[in-house]
């Protein structure tokens, strides 16, 4: 967990502040500091045929599941040799091959289309579950209620993880919704909603863990709230002067990375040597995959042409 976690964060960090800088990223480039133990503790232990409906801030999910960072870069740079092949040149991508589901700007967009996939997974009796991560923001669309009551009144084996970062873009949460948690509306739609610490990766380990084995079960859909908080604006454009600045000072003393090293250090699993060993190992990989997908080739211009349509 700790080895993903750091592999996300050099990768984004790379990504946002120095080849967007650079000229090299065009667009927008939307990343997850400080929400790293979200996404690994909620995937660690899923099958590989379970399917994640990701979202912006979850590069985890797919070097987790055996996404190379070449290919991520690539697909930043875009290069052929990303998911898109160079239809698109940020995080909308996804992998049918790794279980991987892509999505839109339209955040809510994914909880109907997980509700989908866990209904399909149902139907035809099968023990794969779908795992759905949002943030506070999109809780406040139609479709992701819509979504939930679909979800639950067919029970699909959906565990909807809700990113609670405290912004939706530059609006706080308690300008979005006048309950105090997200998961306080899942009891509307008959679901049970948990709550943990989005920057402890155990404590998200844990919940996402027992949601997915009732989801496994047949016992229908969950959600697990983890509270967390963005430590960059809300794209690497937005320097985010609108966030006060003791709350990043408050999160950046409960960064998750750091947590697990102490935690680990204390129960003795951790040396200086073999976290010096994981920084140099997680840093080489990255120099090597942005070498390479710099180097990779663009899109031949008829490319644009494929892909669009069905082509049987």
């Amino acid at each position: 967990m700790l080895y993903y976690m750091k592999l996300t964060r050099e990768l984004e960090d790379r990504i946002e502040r120095k080849l967007y800088r650079q000229g090299k990223i065009l667009g927008g480039v939307y990343v997850g500091r400080g929400q790293e133990a979200i996404t690994v503790g909620a995937c660690m232990d899923l099958d590989g045929n379970d399917a994640i409906c990701v979202s912006h801030r979850d590069m985890a999910a797919f070097l987790m599941r055996g996404v190379t960072p070449r290919q991520i870069l690539a697909q930043y740079m875009g290069r052929k040799t990303g998911l898109t092949r160079g239809k698109d040149g940020n995080m909308h991508m996804g992998s049918l091959d790794h279980n991987l589901i892509a999505f839109i700007s339209m955040l809510g967009d994914s909880i109907p289309i997980a509700a989908g996939v866990g209904l399909s997974y149902r139907l035809r009796g099968m023990k794969q579950v779908t795992v759905c991560f949002f943030g506070d923001g999109a809780s406040s669309r139609g479709d992701w209620h819509e979504g939930l009551n679909m979800a639950s009144v067919l029970k699909c084996p959906v565990v909807y993880v809700c990113n609670n970062n405290q912004y939706a873009y530059s609006t706080p949460l308690e300008q979005q919704m006048a309950v105090e948690n997200v998961a306080d509306r899942a009891s509307a739609y008959g679901m049970p909603g948990d709550i943990v610490d989005g920057n402890d990766v155990v404590a998200v380990w844990q919940a996402v863990n027992r949601a997915v084995e009732r989801a496994r079960g047949g016992g229908g859909p969950s959600m697990v709230e983890c509270k967390s908080f963005r430590m960059t604006g809300h794209s690497a454009h937005d320097d985010a002067r609108y966030v006060p600045k003791e709350l990043f000072e408050y999160w950046e003393k409960r960064d998750p990375i750091t947590r697990l090293e102490t935690s680990m250090r204390d129960l003795g699993d951790l040396t200086e040597n073999k976290l010096a060993e994981m920084n140099g190992r997680v840093v080489a990989e990255v120099d090597e995959a942005v070498e390479l997908a710099d180097n990779d080739p663009y899109p031949d211009p008829e490319d644009c042409l494929t892909g669009v349509y069905f082509e049987g």
